[in-house]
C-alpha cells in the first residue's frame, strides 16, 4: 500500500526565471561532469520518512558554463528488498546583481513497489545565505480514488558557515483532511576527512494524515564528492 506524502530526493537548491528584461548571467562554474556518493542513517525527505534504515545515495552531474545543468541521483529506499529510488533532473540556474535565479524540472522513480512517479517543476530565488522555493507536482495515482494528485512544496532556507537551516509546508491534493506537512531541518557540516564531508540534521514535522501529529529525527550523514570529466 502507497503512504501519503512520499515525494522524494535530494534537496535540490534552484532558482527562479527572471524578468527576460534583464541581463542575467549564467552561475560561474567550471563545466563539467562531477560524481557524488554517500550514505545517511535515516533517510527524511520534506518532513516525511522514507526509510528508517539506513540508505546509501549516489548520484552524477554535469554543469555548462552557461547555465544549464543535468544530473541523475539515486537511493537505497527499503534494505535492498524494495527498490531502489532514481531522480532524473535538469535545468538552468543565473544571476543577476547578487540574486540566484533559475528553473529546473525533476523527476522521481523507483523499482519495486515502493511509490508511484512524481513529475515536478522546481523554482527559486535567493540572495545571499536566503534562497526561497516553490515547488509543483504531478504524483501519479497519488489520491484516494487512485488517480494523479497535484501538490506543491514551499520552502526558505539558509546557509551559513556549515550551518544550514529549512522551514517548509508539502501540500498534496490527495483528498485526505488536514494533509500538509510542515517540516523545519536545521543541520551542521564540515570535512571530517580529506574529500568527505560529515553531517548532522535535526527535523522536526508536523502533520496529521494518517493520524501522525509530529515526529523528530536526527540524521547523521557523509558524503564525498569528486570530479569525472
Amino acid at each position: 500500500m502507497k503512504k501519503a506524502f512520499q515525494v522524494k530526493s535530494l534537496l535540490l537548491s534552484m532558482a527562479v526565471a527572471g524578468a527576460a528584461t534583464m541581463a542575467i548571467a549564467p552561475v560561474a562554474v567550471q563545466a563539467g561532469v562531477s560524481g557524488n556518493i554517500g550514505a545517511v542513517s535515516t533517510y527524511v525527505y520534506r518532513g516525511v520518512l522514507q526509510t528508517s534504515d539506513a540508505s546509501a545515495n549516489g548520484g552524477v552531474d554535469y554543469e555548462n558554463d552557461n547555465g544549464i545543468y543535468l544530473g541523475v541521483w539515486g537511493a537505497d529506499v527499503g534494505g535492498g528488498t524494495v527498490g531502489l529510488e532514481y531522480d532524473i533532473y535538469g535545468g538552468w540556474a543565473g544571476e543577476f546583481s547578487g540574486v540566484s535565479l533559475g528553473l529546473g524540472v525533476t523527476g522521481y522513480y523507483y523499482t519495486g513497489d515502493f511509490d508511484t512517479s512524481y513529475q515536478e517543476i522546481n523554482t527559486s530565488v535567493g540572495y545571499g545565505p536566503v534562497t526561497v522555493g516553490y515547488d509543483m507536482g504531478v504524483w501519479e495515482d497519488g489520491a484516494v480514488d487512485g488517480t494523479d494528485a497535484d501538490y506543491t512544496d514551499i520552502s526558505i532556507g539558509l546557509e551559513y558557515s556549515g550551518m544550514a537551516a529549512t522551514y517548509g509546508q508539502y501540500d498534496s491534493d490527495t483528498d485526505l483532511k488536514d494533509n500538509a506537512v510542515t517540516y523545519l531541518e536545521v543541520g551542521y557540516s564540515a570535512e571530517i576527512a580529506a574529500g568527505f564531508e560529515g553531517s548532522i540534521t535535526y527535523i522536526n514535522s508536523s502533520f496529521e494524515a494518517a493520524g501522525v501529529k509530529d515526529e523528530d529525527y536526527l540524521v547523521f550523514g557523509v558524503s564525498k564528492s569528486f570530479d569525472l570529466m
